[in-house]
């Protein structure tokens, strides 16, 4: 059922899909340090807008090909200043270790590029403070790749639906992020200083929906908790954690984030966010309707019109990705402002750094 023909009445008809806002070669990118698998989806994000991928560099043969397998036309730099050094290059998409994300941020805005880097986007508050300072000297932008909103159908409507006033002034904002741990992840996923913790990195996701869908620019933790409570074979890794906010317009949020998703469930992780309004609410099920369709993209909305049951998927397409480009081109803030690309960010450290760690 496309959410056209389920929603009653044309107010909440999806935007049309966009299209791409540039020609090819008019938008010059490259790609390195392919740590984390969301590299991927950021360059198709970035090409399906109409960029071009020109170069991809990394020291991992094994992850080159992957790439070029998805891009065939791509050629491999010999090293990061390779890329670095091509006038032709507007931005850099990185997705590093996630500790090294910053310091790479800082070398490729030093190089006069935009850089655009997998969440977590840091992992300290010096790393903060670093990137901010840098952001304001270069002028470059420092662009956030929160994936489980701006890469997700179900979350650009439910953005669509809030923006005309279907469920009225936003309350409260409920993210769930279950993931499933798996086999085979690198050994610095399981280090903490160098994935930041299940708050910082998971749960940046969270706190940037949380601001988002509220309309907030600001919050404070009210609550924040970690533990691990069954990979003893990991001492640092956090398998859940959780927090809430106070909005700087009353608005509050809470996160809960884990890697308990049972071998049974059909993905990787049964996402969900609630979002509370004065007139209604909204229950995105991103991923799966469990025992009913394996597919993602189901978007609840309650309100004085009824129930509708919508499915986000090839109707809303991922806008952020073309807002990107042009802002990148015209200097603009249209995809996501600076400040709150920072401010999830930011939460999430303080979160992190601030958690009561409960004990089995």
């Amino acid at each position: 059922m496309s959410a056209a023909s389920s929603a009653s009445g044309a107010a909440y008809a999806p935007d049309p899909v966009p299209a791409p806002v540039v020609e090819p070669g008019e938008f010059v990118f490259a790609a390195t340090s392919l740590d984390h698998g969301h590299a991927f989806g950021m360059c198709e994000g970035l090409a399906g807008a109409g960029g071009t991928l020109k170069w991809v560099y990394d020291p991992d043969p094994a992850k080159v090909e992957t790439m070029r397998s998805k891009f065939p036309e791509v050629r491999v730099a010999r090293s990061e200043a390779e890329i670095l050094d091509d006038a032709e290059v507007r931005l850099v998409a990185g997705a590093a270790v996630t500790s090294e994300r910053a310091p790479l941020g800082l070398r490729v805005m030093d190089a006069g590029k935009d850089y655009f880097t997998d969440k977590a986007p840091l992992t300290t508050l010096d790393q903060l403070a670093a990137a901010r300072e840098a952001t304001a000297r270069t002028g470059q932008k420092y662009a956030v790749y929160y994936s489980e909103r701006i890469h997700v159908e179900a979350a650009v409507l439910a953005e669509q639906l809030v923006d005309r006033g279907a469920i009225g002034r936003v309350l409260q904002v409920i993210g769930l992020g279950p993931h499933r741990l798996g086999t085979g992840r690198p050994d610095w996923f399981f280090e903490k200083e160098k994935y930041g913790g299940i708050l910082c990195d998971i749960g940046s996701h969270n706190f940037d929906q949380m601001l988002h869908y509220a309309g907030a620019k600001d919050a404070e933790i009210s609550h924040a908790a970690i533990a691990n409570y069954h990979h003893p074979d990991h001492p640092e890794l956090d398998d859940f954690g959780e927090a809430g906010i106070v909005m700087d317009n009353g608005s509050t949020g809470y996160v809960r984030v884990d890697w308990f998703t049972p071998d049974g469930l059909s993905t990787w992780g049964d996402g969900r966010t609630i979002i509370l309004g004065t007139e209604g609410y909204i229950e995105l099920r991103k991923y799966v309707n469990i025992a009913t369709e394996r597919r993602g993209g189901h978007v609840f909305l309650v309100n004085g019109d009824g129930e509708q049951h919508l499915n986000a998927e090839g109707q809303v397409g991922f806008p952020y990705f073309g807002q990107l480009i042009l802002d990148c081109l015209e200097r603009t803030e249209n995809a996501m402002t600076q400040e709150h690309a920072f401010k999830a960010a930011e939460l999430s450290v303080l979160a992190q750094q601030g958690a009561r760690v409960l004990t089995p």
